[in-house]
């Protein structure tokens, strides 16, 4: 299979490439964020308070998305406690 690209087809896949792409865009937005606090322009200052919240939505983005991903996952001894037996 030389040349082949490995796809997995487990259901949570598509949803684990998505979060790694939040994941990627925060790490840009850090790198931009960092920048301009080091300028402490007024207008760097306020472009970081678009760009904080923008990462703190990406958060909750993948805080969500690995949420989901995690009742996909049967993990034994992860049970609630009500359910165990």
């Amino acid at each position: 299979m030389a040349g082949t690209e490995y796809t997995p087809s487990w259901p949570g896949f598509q949803r684990l490439e998505s979060v790694q792409e939040v994941l990627d865009r925060n790490k840009l937005l850090i790198s931009e964020i960092n920048r301009n606090h080091e300028l402490r322009t007024p207008e760097s200052l306020l472009r970081n308070v678009t760009l904080i919240r923008e990462l703190n939505g990406n958060m909750a983005t993948v805080v969500e998305a690995y949420r989901q991903l995690a009742t996909l996952i049967d993990i034994p001894g992860s049970a609630p406690a009500a359910n165990q037996q």
